[in-house]
């Protein structure tokens, strides 16, 4: 670990600073047994740093329990203080045992039980460490933090651009459908035959639809998330169009439950459904065909159905569209694991996608962030 080998350096010069008081103080010449002294106690905190950034990242510190997590942090720097300080005193001994072993006899028998002496030597020296060793915990605390918080800014923004690529993907898709030059070709036949038969009303409101259509798709832009009811209401002008090509072959039915409407859902997800819903399914039927689209608050979850009667999957494409693929990976990058697109055959005929979103209501996070 970089934060560990980072050690080296205050090891260095406290070799270094043995040697220089030595020669300006006129102590007694530097033996080997100093200097491995003056940096190996340095080193000591090497080893105890992996440990110091397991326990910061077990236990971090949050504006949700500052506090408390403070004061847990700071009882720990006192333990660390004592590690530290214990094996600082086991290395000083080890160290005298193997270059001055006639010393170290003669200074222990001078001073009567053994025992004793080790046991003052070694609380005086927690002591002495105490004010540093605590300084040097919570530098380690703050580098660990820091180095965590740059990791997942680094990775926020990756998802983020990945998001932003992929809604990207989704808008450009979601415009191409519009733009499919059979959806334009029949669209535009259907308002060229409205004008011939002279109804005016009807032309406008089918011009004023796809322009509507696509104006949605192009106006959310870099919007991941958008209330259900914006992602209804692009289905609705969709719907209109497609129902006014199909007359009376389509019939699209909406049953979305109370609380639901400010619900966040990930943009043209449900377009899309409803999209592949009348291209694979009620298109290839030769009479009349059913959409129904359903939105419930199930627990902490939001579930969208889009069932139809078409023609149903093929065993071969069981999910058909790139709009669909998109919409995957979109869920996956927004929700991880707590969202899913289910496409499956419904139990007599046509098609049924399941679309689960962990709910949430943007009107109320509006209203928190404008306090």
């Amino acid at each position: 670990m970089f934060v560990s080998a980072a050690w080296i350096v205050p090891a260095a010069f406290g070799a270094l600073n043995r040697v220089a008081q030595s020669k300006l103080n006129g102590w007694d010449p530097v033996t080997l047994s100093d200097l491995i002294w003056s940096g190996g106690d340095w080193f000591l905190y090497a080893f105890l740093t992996p440990a110091v950034f397991a326990v910061s990242a077990r236990w971090p510190i949050t504006r949700t329990n500052l506090w408390r997590r403070v004061w847990l942090h700071v009882a720990i720097s006192l333990l660390f203080c004592v590690a530290w300080a214990t094996t600082g005193k086991l290395l000083q001994l080890m160290l005298g045992i193997v270059f001055e072993p006639a010393k170290i006899h003669a200074a222990l028998a001078a001073q009567g039980d053994v025992r004793v002496k080790i046991m003052v030597d070694w609380i005086a020296w927690i002591f002495t460490t105490l004010p540093f060793g605590v300084a040097v915990y919570l530098c380690i605390v703050g580098v660990e933090h820091a180095t965590r918080y740059f990791i997942e800014v680094s990775e926020r923004e990756v998802q983020v651009a990945r998001l932003s690529g992929q809604l990207a993907d989704a808008r450009f898709s979601a415009l191409q459908a519009q733009l499919n030059p059979h959806f334009l070709f029949n669209t535009l036949n259907t308002i060229a035959v409205r004008a011939r038969d002279g109804d005016g009303a009807g032309t406008a409101q089918m011009v004023e639809q796809l322009s509507d259509v696509l104006r949605q798709t192009l106006d959310r832009n870099r919007v991941n998330e958008v209330p259900l009811s914006d992602e209804l209401d692009l289905v609705r002008q969709y719907l209109a169009i497609e129902q006014a090509r199909f007359s009376d072959r389509l019939r699209s039915v909406f049953d979305v439950g109370r609380g639901v409407m400010n619900a966040a859902v990930p943009s043209f997800a449900v377009q899309h459904l409803v999209e592949n819903a009348i291209r694979h399914g009620i298109a290839k039927r030769s009479g009349a065909g059913r959409l129904e689209i359903t939105a419930r608050h199930v627990g902490d979850i939001l579930e969208i159905i889009v069932r139809d009667d078409g023609a149903g999957l093929q065993t071969s494409t069981p999910a058909p569209g790139h709009g669909i693929d998109n919409t995957r990976a979109r869920l996956a990058a927004l929700y991880g694991t707590r969202a899913s697109l289910v496409v499956l055959n419904g139990a007599d005929v046509g098609t049924v996608a399941t679309l689960r979103v962990p709910f949430h209501d943007v009107s109320m996070e509006s209203d928190v962030a404008e306090r």
